[in-house]
């Protein structure tokens, strides 16, 4: 059993910041579970591009306002609280933060916590190794 509250991560190098969001990260590939579980902050006005070509991830927005945009069909849907979305064939996407938006994350692979954002905003699989 693990049990932890988010705020005790802040600070630490679970805690990991990177310009417009901060994810603080519960459960990482080092818990051999099969997953990875962050809670992540998106700043109001910012827009991020990302691209996970190499793994699965989804979304829950509990707080906040803003859009995602699926860069391949240009469709765009509104993110708000009881929105959720998950990217499962490496969706190109943009989110576009009106107030902070608050979301809980899963990823598969799990990500160790080490993962950086390339030039294209694709996270590398990382191992435990």
């Amino acid at each position: 059993m693990k049990v932890l509250n988010v705020n005790d991560l802040d600070g630490t190098e679970y805690d990991v910041t990177h310009g417009n969001w901060q994810s603080r990260r519960m459960v990482l590939a080092k818990d051999k579970v099969g997953f990875s579980f962050h809670i992540t902050i998106l700043k109001a006005g910012t827009s991020s591009e990302f691209w996970y070509a190499n793994h699965v991830e989804a979304v829950y927005v509990y707080q906040g306002k803003g859009t995602l945009l699926d860069r391949d069909t240009g469709e765009e849907f509104v993110l708000e609280p009881g929105v959720m979305y998950m990217l499962d064939d490496a969706d190109k996407h943009t989110v576009t933060v009106e107030e902070d938006i608050h979301c809980a994350c899963v990823f598969n692979p799990p990500v160790t916590g080490r993962e950086v954002h390339d030039e294209n905003g694709v996270y590398p699989v990382l191992t435990e190794d």
